[in-house]
């Protein structure tokens, strides 16, 4: 069983409107698998979470595109100052234990090293790790890498 199954479920429940059910369903989710998936996101089909989601935290407004792998520990969310929330684009691979914080925008094709700390925007096609998060690598493959 994967969490981002049950949060699917729990989205198109919200979507029409169904009372509680949905909210109890994120609850399961969290208590189960350790990690936090809204109701409210609306995460795309080819979605990949590693290690079942374990520690995985994902802000609800927070936007992914497709053909994206997230690894465990990782948190996408905002900041206490900023209303904005991380733009993932498509191809992303998000190494294990990553934080993606703030109002920024994850290019196409991009590979953030485990443990990173991502505060500002990344480009397409390149590699960015460290703290806070630096490009280290530019003209990349995602396959390559994952």
């Amino acid at each position: 069983m994967n969490p981002i199954i049950i949060q699917r479920l729990s989205f198109k429940l919200y979507k029409y409107k169904v009372p509680i059910i949905p909210k109890l369903l994120s609850l399961f989710i969290r208590l189960i698998f350790n990690c936090y998936l809204s109701e409210k996101s609306n995460f795309p089909k080819d979605l990949i979470l590693g290690y079942g989601g374990l520690s995985i935290v994902i802000h609800e407004r927070a936007m992914i595109g497709f053909d994206c792998h997230i690894d465990q520990c990782v948190t996408i969310g905002g900041t206490s100052k900023v209303y904005g929330v991380p733009i993932i684009g498509e191809s992303v691979y998000i190494g294990a234990g990553a934080k993606v914080l703030g109002n920024i925008t994850i290019g196409n094709n991009v590979v953030i090293g485990a443990n990173a700390v991502v505060l500002c925007d990344l480009p397409d096609n390149c590699v960015a790790v460290g703290v806070p998060a630096k490009v280290i690598k530019h003209g990349i493959e995602k396959s390559d890498y994952v």
